[in-house]
């Protein structure tokens, strides 16, 4: 089969950066004026979540070193719903991954399972309660406000849905997850939200909102009463700052790897269309991919595959790499079990690139849309097809960094990495 030429492009986005992390986290902090809430002695439990958010560890860490100037004695948990195979060992091993360790965060890490009943919503929700962090005098969220995956809206992926989903440990993921197929995203993450601000010793927000080059973009600190409208706010940020392809439309999308540290989904849905909107207005303009293929898997997933459903076609070495239990774990928590169905897979690159080729409608194969990337969070530089480049549509500012050259394949029939 005869395949479009390949070159590649770099784009280029807006970039506002936070140039000194530990001195704008400190400013932050000292902002809400932390010391009227929080006294000498008290216990601070903070959030680590399972995302790879840039540099979480050197964040955690700043957040840290305030708290124990002030005179707090701080801690961490590990904040994600049913990740890490849904036990204490699995989450901790994530979030040391991330470099989110003791000795370099200066706080212990009390990972658990088990979570308290705070009571309910005023719908009737139940509310639940990390035990570790409900022992704690105080409970300082941290998380990034970003756009979600399955869910649109006003408010998505923050704060709120920090308190929710990953304060709520694997009892309260499952719970909530169904209950969102039933009732609106909005409502829910809003009411849970104002009811554990109530409820539970809630003492600060830092919320994260990163650039399209994965960075540190903006920090903000914010106190419970404003986490709503803050968020809010921030998520226009995210959503204006987002990464996102050169071209809204191709014929086949290639992401080399996916994993949980990339996304929530394994590959951010808004970067590559496919958005569930559960409960909710579909968002508007989502990128069109007619075939997906995702090749592997990020060594921090440690074989979580959730999100692979997305795809159309993919490889054996994925499927061999995958942890099957802990993928149906989370995808059946979140109530999503297509998102571990298994796509098409083949045992070489070539033999799949060309099987999504040869079906793309009128064009032949050698004239097919195709945009290749690393994965959703690295999307400064990209392959695209000839084809795709001659529609000039693209809809970033991109410039040429390789000219067209034909595929390279190694000797098993395989890409080389991006």
């Amino acid at each position: 089969m005869i395949l479009p030429k390949m070159l590649r492009l770099r784009q280029t986005f807006e970039r506002p950066r936070v140039e000194d992390i530990p001195a704008t986290v400190r400013a932050e902090l000292e902002s809400i004026h932390l010391p009227n809430v929080i006294r000498p002695g008290q216990t601070v439990a903070l959030t680590a979540g399972s995302r790879g958010i840039a540099n979480i560890a050197l964040i955690l860490k700043a957040v840290v070193d305030f708290l124990k100037e002030i005179g707090a004695r701080p801690f961490l948990v590990p904040a994600m719903g049913s990740h890490g195979g849904g036990t204490a060992e699995g989450q901790r091993q994530i979030i040391e991954d991330y470099g989110i360790t003791e000795e370099y965060v200066g706080a212990s890490i009390r990972a658990s399972m088990e979570v308290v009943s705070l009571g309910h919503t005023a719908e009737g929700f139940p509310l639940f309660l990390d035990k570790c962090a409900s022992e704690a005098d105080h409970v300082g969220v941290v998380a990034r406000v970003k756009p979600h995956t399955g869910y649109h809206g006003p408010i998505e992926s923050g704060l709120l849905k920090m308190m929710m989903i990953g304060l709520g440990k694997h009892v309260g993921a499952r719970f909530y997850h169904r209950v969102l197929l039933d009732y609106p995203f909005d409502q829910v993450v809003r009411s849970v939200g104002r009811a554990i601000c109530e409820k539970a010793p809630i003492a600060f927000g830092l919320a994260i909102v990163e650039n399209a080059y994965d960075e540190t973009a903006k920090l903000q600190a914010v106190l419970p009463k404003d986490f709503e409208t803050k968020e809010e706010e921030l998520l226009v940020l995210a959503k204006k700052w987002l990464a996102r392809l050169p071209y809204r439309e191709a014929d086949l999308l290639i992401v080399d790897e996916i994993g949980k540290d990339i996304s929530g989904s394994g590959m951010d849905t808004n970067v590559v269309g496919r958005k569930r909107a559960f409960r909710s207005a579909t968002p508007e303009n989502q990128p069109m991919m007619r075939h997906i293929f995702v090749r592997g898997l990020t060594p921090k997933t440690h074989g979580n595959a959730a999100g692979i459903g997305l795809a159309d076609f993919t490889t054996s070495r994925l499927v061999r790499a995958m942890n099957y239990r802990a993928t149906i774990i989370n995808c059946l928590t979140a109530g999503y079990p297509e998102g571990a169905n298994l796509p098409v897979y083949m045992d070489t690159d070539r033999e799949v690139i060309e099987a999504a080729l040869a079906i793309i409608g009128k064009r032949d194969p050698h004239e097919g849309r195709v945009i290749r990337i690393r994965n959703t969070l690295q999307l400064e530089e990209v392959e695209v097809s000839e084809p795709c480049f001659a529609e000039n549509t693209a809809i970033n500012e991109v410039a040429v960094v390789k000219p067209a050259a034909d595929w390279t394949f190694d000797a098993s029939g395989n890409l080389p990495p991006f």
